[in-house]
């Protein structure tokens, strides 16, 4: 019988029910796309880093999380101090360079070092850098700007030669020549971080002992302990964002099923009354609105979680650089987090319908 009644009800205004499914599923989408946003980019941020090959990091003493917030601040010099330290293969010295055009990207300023610690560029189409415009494209940046080798890129206010594109993976999407970028960011003989190469993986703490007791003021780092701290948590401000996004969905969730529930309880007046005076009781009246806003919530969940996957499909069509990561956990979380907002947003209008009196309520016009 609860079942019947609840369905029945739904069906009894379409549009609004239709509304508030598409409400809901607007917010779980919300929660998920956002999550997924923020939880993608750093996942394929810390997978483009532990993709160079390198065991250690030297960054400056300042140095956060996000590689790249500071500009140059180390001697290039360092590389001749650590290339001799025992257990050393090889070091390659990065400058890197923020892009704002046309996206936010970071550029690596490499030299031919780069091959011997990461082992090299897997070519899909041209070669190396091996002149002073040369430029290298990953396989996904190459699809996003439209560029092919022969090209001209226009970048830093300067014309390149795009020489090569690579695949994907390898720390950056746009590979130039360390000492050309050095030169067009007044960086001469600067670097922003040191990828290190370990003779063995074994050895990596170590020549990271050894690191740190002759740069003292610097951070250093192992490539996998770096990996495990590309999380939101570990951002600052990032977590912030992310609960905002959540709080400001939850609240359209809330007040949405607080409308639709409200207005239902007014609406049917004469229903909760006819169903009092066949023997319902306030408990009743009470799990009829819950179960009614439950199912409302729960249409609503299966719709955000397509939308949330249509979303997806759609940026990574317009952006096929990003990385959007949609996982069970979060979808289970999202709909956790819709069905407390629903539930939540029925507990007033269930309460008013379940202390209506059931002449008034045959009564009322």
């Amino acid at each position: 019988m609860m079942g019947e009644l609840v369905f029945r009800n739904l069906l009894h205004r379409p549009i609004r029910t239709f509304i508030g499914v598409v409400a809901i599923g607007f917010e779980v989408m919300l929660i998920v796309f956002i999550v997924g946003l923020t939880s993608g980019l750093l996942a394929e941020t810390a997978k483009r880093i532990e993709g160079v090959g390198a065991d250690i990091m030297l960054q400056p003493s300042s140095a956060g999380v996000l590689i790249g917030m500071s500009n140059a601040p180390m001697p290039i010099k360092i590389r001749d101090r650590l290339a001799e330290l025992q257990y050393v293969q090889s070091v390659a010295p990065v400058l890197l360079q923020f892009n704002s055009s046309g996206g936010v990207e970071l550029v690596y300023g490499i030299d031919k070092t780069f091959d011997e610690v990461s082992g090299g560029f897997v070519f899909l189409q041209g070669r190396g850098l091996e002149g002073p415009d040369d430029l290298l494209m990953d396989d996904l940046a190459a699809k996003s700007k439209s560029s092919r080798v022969g090209q001209k890129f226009r970048l830093f206010n300067h014309d390149w030669n795009v020489v090569g594109i690579v695949e994907h993976g390898k720390g950056s999407r746009i590979f130039v020549p360390l000492a050309t970028l050095q030169d067009l960011s007044g960086s001469t003989d600067k670097a922003s971080l040191f990828f290190i190469k370990c003779t063995r993986p074994e050895h990596t703490e170590d020549v990271m002992a050894e690191m740190r007791a002759i740069l003292p003021n610097y951070t250093v780092r192992a490539v996998k302990e770096y990996v495990s701290l590309m999380t939101s948590t570990n951002i600052p401000g990032l977590n912030v964002f992310v609960d905002a996004m959540i709080s400001l969905a939850v609240c359209i969730g809330l007040l949405v099923i607080f409308l639709t529930m409200y207005t239902t309880v007014i609406e049917r007046t004469r229903d909760i009354g006819v169903l009092k005076s066949l023997g319902a009781n306030s408990p009743f009246i009470v799990r009829a609105l819950l179960f009614e806003s439950a199912a409302l919530c729960l249409f609503g969940i299966i719709a955000g979680v397509g939308l949330s996957y249509a979303a997806r499909a759609s940026f990574l069509k317009v952006f096929p650089t990003l990385s959007i990561l949609i996982t069970p956990e979060w979808v289970l979380r999202a709909g956790g987090i819709a069905l407390f907002g629903a539930i939540l947003g029925t507990i007033y209008p269930a309460w008013i319908a379940s202390r209506r009196d059931a002449v008034e309520a045959l009564t009322f016009d």
